[in-house]
């Protein structure tokens, strides 16, 4: 009898590991919930990736005045905002996950 009831618990245990591991499969990592400072820091990384890839070989000298200044104010609240408070492994999720499919209408 005792041998049952342990058989029963092992299946269990077994079932629900396979379950377990079923269910993080099918879970597409990039819906990873995100706090409202990652979703912030996020936006900053995104912005910014974008202005770089207008200007892909180019100094910080030969962007447009206007950009320079955008990417200038990005970095510097990409520094104090993101890099300052959230940890690493946040900060290598979000760079990780940076937007690089936009079309340059946008």
């Amino acid at each position: 009898m005792a041998s049952i009831i342990l058989l029963a618990i092992i299946v269990a245990v077994v079932v629900a590991l396979l379950g377990s591991v079923l269910i993080q499969s099918i879970t597409p990592i990039n819906n990873l919930i995100l706090s409202p400072l990652e979703k912030k820091c996020q936006e900053i990384a995104n912005e910014g990736y974008r202005i770089h890839t207008l200007y892909p070989a180019s100094n910080p000298d030969e962007l447009l005045e206007n950009d320079m200044k955008r990417l200038l104010y990005l970095d510097d609240l990409w520094m104090k905002e993101c890099v300052s408070v959230l940890p690493s492994e946040s900060i290598m999720s979000i760079v990780n996950n940076v937007e690089r499919d936009f079309s340059y209408g946008e």
